[in-house]
């Protein structure tokens, strides 16, 4: 009995995880929308009367969470809407018809689009881009959308580590930098080790995330074409992570994205397929106008995610405009503030000191998405009706999305109220304890349930980096081996992270699929796991040789 009650804050921080995923993989499932918001509420009543945590602090945190969904969600709408135009304008067409006459074979198609492009937004901006914008031209080409989501979602993981210019990296192992545990050495050999593990990975992923939407005998017949783009990303990506934690993803995904367009138009590792329709022999004038937005797009999210340019410092200066303080009567509700880069900061919540904010000019929503969008309307002279058309269907397709996402925020929210004894970290410490110095095995997987919960890389290593290194240096761990495997982690939970697989089904307008893409990603998951778990065997080995 003692032992049950000394083990009931594990039970019942991990309880309403598995509550969770058993709503949404029964045979008849809960739809997200619901099952998310309803989780929210029991952890918030498991908060007040079992953990007895602040009931002010918990309502803070609850409004937080709602000003913290304006991220995904108006990301969520900006690739929504950029893709009703690319139907609209007429490019979608113009783009499978161009990648049909490059090569009718749909394995290139798969890897030049679902891998290589997508491989550098994913370097340019993270914030589950990639998927978002590669998802819906896959479709365009003619692949199933359940299909097309779970092997978007699978290949999204790779480059996460060094996406958005390396932010999980160095924005996400920030904090013990500021406190002074790593140096800028530190952060490097945990780059190195990183891109080793997803190097590594890169054999094998891929190939499965293939088998979600083709055949093995296509991809037995197609075999050199996948890993020479797999390659044409992956070397250059590790030659860089040697000496750079920003440019990996970036400048990997670019490199691959033209020699995997270079090697399909000359057929180099791929069986031959005749086009089962005719193809229309496009100008070069035809091709540049329809990629024109995605080009736009791209150099947008390129110019504004790299820091030595100096516009990036631009779109995240927070130096304040002005401020409001919002009380009723003696009671505080929050503190307002709009900085010159227009950050909406929401502090001092219900007088706790609970904080949110929302980068309206970095957030990639506004810039690119909606610029974009809004200009190509007018350059291929869409008329007013049909633009708005494109704007309110892509509004009403948000609705779903929006309270699903509202409800994973907060349930985040929630479950980290209690810093050291929150129920996130009761669930890693509690692992830790469990694994002792068998911890580098299992030490991805806690990166994963981060971004599981988070939705993000970033925020994993943030919540959890801390504690990674704590276990490392407890059971005389290297540390940068572990904080490798954090961060590998983070990157692979990516393809079962809710707010991930939400996005994907809301742009290609997957109805109350969020369960059965769970239990289907679930698996190249662990297997990245297992792949981590060697990889550090072999750099643990190699180090006590040393």
């Amino acid at each position: 009995m003692e032992a049950l009650k000394e083990q009931l804050p594990l039970i019942l921080s991990i309880f309403p995880v598995i509550l969770l995923i058993w709503l949404m993989v029964k045979k008849n499932s809960v739809p997200s929308y619901i099952a998310l918001p309803g989780t929210a509420l029991f952890i918030y009543l498991l908060q007040i009367f079992y953990f007895k945590n602040d009931f002010m602090t918990l309502n803070a945190n609850a409004v937080a969470g709602v000003v913290a969904t304006l991220t995904p969600i108006t990301v969520i709408f900006g690739a929504i809407f950029f893709n009703r135009m690319m139907e609209a304008t007429g490019c979608i067409n113009v783009i499978r018809q161009w990648l049909g006459n490059i090569n009718p074979n749909p394995v290139a198609q798969l890897m030049i689009i679902g891998w290589a492009f997508a491989f550098m937004i994913e370097g340019a901006s993270g914030f589950g881009t990639p998927a978002a914008i590669a998802a819906p031209i896959l479709v365009g080409l003619g692949f199933k959308p359940m299909q097309v989501a779970v092997f978007a979602l699978i290949m999204n993981s790779v480059p996460v580590s060094f996406g958005a210019v390396g932010t999980p990296t160095w924005f996400g192992f920030g904090e013990l930098k500021k406190s002074g545990i790593l140096q800028d050495e530190d952060i490097l050999a945990i780059g190195k080790e990183t891109g080793l593990i997803h190097f590594v990975a890169g054999f094998i992923i891929p190939v499965i995330a293939l088998r979600f939407i083709t055949t093995w005998a296509e991809i037995r017949k197609n075999l050199g074409f996948i890993y020479l783009s797999v390659l044409s990303c992956t070397i250059p990506y590790l030659l860089l992570a040697q000496v750079n934690y920003e440019f990996p993803s970036l400048v990997g995904g670019g490199i691959g994205l033209l020699l995997s367009v270079f090697l399909a138009n000359k057929g180099v590792g791929l069986a031959k397929t005749e086009s089962t329709e005719a193809q229309a022999q496009l100008t070069t004038g035809q091709v540049l106008k329809a990629l024109a937005p995605l080009g736009m797009l791209m150099l947008i999210l390129v110019v504004t995610r790299i820091q030595q340019l100096g516009i990036k410092g631009l779109l995240n200066d927070a130096t304040p405009l002005f401020a409001w303080h919002f009380h009723l009567g003696s009671f505080p509700i929050f503190d307002f503030e709009m900085s010159r880069a227009l950050i909406l900061s929401f502090k001092n919540i219900f007088g706790q000191e609970v904080a949110e904010s929302y980068k309206t000019l970095y957030v990639p929503a506004f810039i690119p998405f909606v610029i974009t969008v809004w200009l190509s309307l007018i350059c291929f002279r869409v008329s007013f009706r049909d633009s708005f058309k494109v704007y309110y269907t892509t509004l009403g397709q948000t609705i779903k999305p929006l309270l699903a996402l509202f409800g994973a925020l907060v349930m985040v929210k929630f479950m980290m109220v209690g810093g050291d004894h929150s129920m996130v970290k009761t669930i890693g410490n509690s692992f830790a304890q469990i694994a002792g110095t068998n911890w580098v095995y299992f030490a991805s997987y806690l990166g994963a349930i981060g971004a599981f919960f988070s939705g993000s890389n970033t925020v994993s290593n943030l919540t959890f980096g801390s504690i990674q290194h704590s276990i490392a240096t407890q059971v005389q761990l290297p540390t940068d081996t572990v904080l490798a495997l954090q961060s590998v982690g983070g990157a692979m939970g990516n393809m079962v992270c809710i707010n991930n697989i939400i996005a994907v089904c809301s742009v290609l307008d997957v109805q109350n699929q969020e369960g059965a893409i769970i239990k289907k990603t679930a698996i190249p998951m662990f297997i990245y796991g297992v792949i981590a778990a060697i990889m550090a065997a072999i750099f643990l080995v190699f180090k006590i040789a040393a």
